[in-house]
């Protein structure tokens, strides 16, 4: 998999494209604080050096050095509330006047709260009560659901995705299937990672065909990507996990069936399945979990991103009560594990997205968008494919339709010329324009986004 694109391709390091950007819409002033930006930070894929710089950042928009505001349809997936929501801040100001950290062996109130409304969550997903670990990062808390699984199981073993990102520690890393965050110069990663083809109907790994509307042909594949994961479990006998994302970032969504498929061949042997919410969950995809599109009750669910709010980092490790077998040692034992501040942000974002009904706004907007982005298909030949569900949202770009030869040379086109007109997204595998608007989107600023979108493809054509 050393050389298969990445989920983040199209926003990693510099290409002409990007240049030519900055040379255009940079100030000075912007130029020199990137150029300090890329002398103080270690350089990396996707992070260092920046695009530009960002001085503010509220609601849906985010704010340049030179005033320049974007609709921000990427966000990396924590601003399900928009950016600065009063609510999270207030807590946050209100719950620092009050108690601003708890040591370990002290329990402060609002982590407590916290985790009882998560496992309500839980409950109300696979009618289980459940357990919660709190860490102050999506990674972390994928390590503790690795380390969880072991413990309850006796195994070591996982089975999960190519294509797949679960963080960038060594665990997550181990069991994700991103090239990016696999590379053979960091050596070893952890034994017993097996992994398989994920779903993606539009690019079977097994070769079968969707029909004119896109959609799984599933008298002639039979589940075969859901097989595969039957028949590695039984020949392996003795995975302790299935870890994987319920929605694929890229975006994918299941076929009819996949999941509930994956969870019986989980519960024949003796396995947990392990879905990492934490792009998806809190109501990204019109359900509070995306898993509850596809009723399948999974053993262990990661959150994190937008869970503190878009302002603080906590993310959680939620298990089945049964699972509660560990208490000899440290799963995670994080310094900030109970913070009072990242858990009174988490709670308000909880209050907000129930208060303002953002699932079912999620739902609502994301339905609306993918009937425009259908209709875009028509009439753009670019455009090999659509998909999604509420707020995360795909368009695949292609050279050829019968073919299906990704168009990625378009997409970064594409990306930049959105971005010069006040909409910024990201691509995924290089050719998909990704968007992941917050929650609190309007059906109007949807449509706002998507005429952009419109005009930069149709751009293509002169």
């Amino acid at each position: 998999m050393a050389g298969a694109p990445s989920q983040s391709e199209g926003d990693i390091n510099s290409t002409p494209q990007r240049a030519a950007w900055q040379r255009e819409h940079l100030d000075e002033a912007s130029r020199a604080l990137l150029a300090r930006d890329s002398a103080a930070f270690l350089h990396q894929s996707v992070s260092t050096p920046c695009l530009a710089p960002i001085v503010k950042a509220e609601g849906l928009y985010i704010e340049d050095m030179a005033g320049r505001r974007y609709m921000d349809f990427h966000g990396n997936n924590v601003h399900h509330l928009g950016h600065g929501h009063p609510a999270v801040v207030a807590a946050i100001k209100r719950q620092l006047d009050e108690l601003s950290f708890a040591p370990r062996r002290f329990a402060p109130l609002r982590a407590v709260e916290l985790a009882e409304a998560l496992n309500e969550r839980f409950r109300a997903l696979t009618g289980q009560p459940g357990r919660v670990l709190f860490t102050t990062g999506g990674s972390d808390a994928v390590e503790v659901a690795l380390k969880l699984a072991r413990a309850a199981t006796g195994r070591f073993k996982t089975l999960s995705f190519w294509d797949a990102f679960h963080g960038a520690g060594f665990g997550a890393s181990s069991v994700g299937g991103e090239s990016l965050f696999r590379s053979g110069r960091l050596g070893p990663l952890l034994p017993g990672s097996e992994h398989v083809a994920p779903f993606g109907c539009y690019r079977c790994a097994y070769g079968h065909e969707v029909d004119a509307e896109g959609q799984p042909r599933l008298a002639q594949c039979k589940l075969a990507c859901a097989s595969m994961v039957r028949y590695v479990l039984e020949r392996e006998g003795d995975v302790a996990a299935v870890i994987a994302e319920p929605a694929r970032a890229v975006p994918f969504v299941p076929p009819p069936g996949y999941w509930r498929s994956v969870r019986e061949a989980c519960h024949a042997h003796g396995t947990l399945l392990i879905f990492d919410e934490i792009p998806t969950g809190l109501g990204k995809t019109g359900r509070f979990f995306a898993a509850e599109h596809d009723a399948a009750a999974p053993d262990i669910v990661v959150l994190g991103k937008a869970l503190g709010g878009g302002v603080l980092p906590i993310a959680a490790c939620i298990a089945r009560d049964q699972l509660d077998v560990a208490g000899d040692f440290a799963l995670g034992h994080y310094t900030h594990e109970k913070n009072p501040v990242t858990a009174a942000a988490a709670l308000a974002t909880l209050q907000v997205i129930e208060r303002d009904d953002l699932v079912a706004n999620a739902e609502r907007v994301g339905a609306h968008a993918l009937a425009r982005l259908q209709d875009m298909k028509h009439r753009h030949p670019l455009v090999g494919d659509v998909r999604g569900r509420g707020l995360l949202l795909g368009i695949e770009l292609v050279e050829d339709r019968d073919s299906k030869a990704p168009a990625r040379a378009v997409a970064e086109r594409v990306l930049y010329r959105a971005l010069s007109a006040g909409l910024s997204f990201k691509t995924t595998m290089g050719n998909v324009l990704t968007l992941t608007p917050p929650l609190i989107t309007t059906q109007a600023q949807m449509d706002q986004a998507l005429d952009i979108l419109e005009r930069c493809l149709a751009e293509e054509k002169t």
